[in-house]
């Protein structure tokens, strides 16, 4: 593989994580929606335990 070749190739790999963490409005429209949809999940089915509503506010956290 030639010098300009491996270049191109490292470029490529380090500049894809740069492309996938930009949040575009849709992004930022479906995070809403899923938010709403977890509220929603909460009123309708209330966490049955601590265990549980500790993993649901690990998952907000997280996300």
């Amino acid at each position: 593989m030639t010098p300009l070749m491996r270049a191109a190739c490292a470029a490529l790999l380090l500049s894809v994580p740069l492309v996938a963490c930009d949040d575009g409005p849709a992004e930022r429209v479906g995070e809403r929606v899923d938010r709403a949809a977890e509220g929603v999940r909460d009123a309708v089915d209330p966490p049955s335990g601590p265990l549980e509503r500790a993993g649901r506010a690990i998952e907000r956290a997280t996300d």
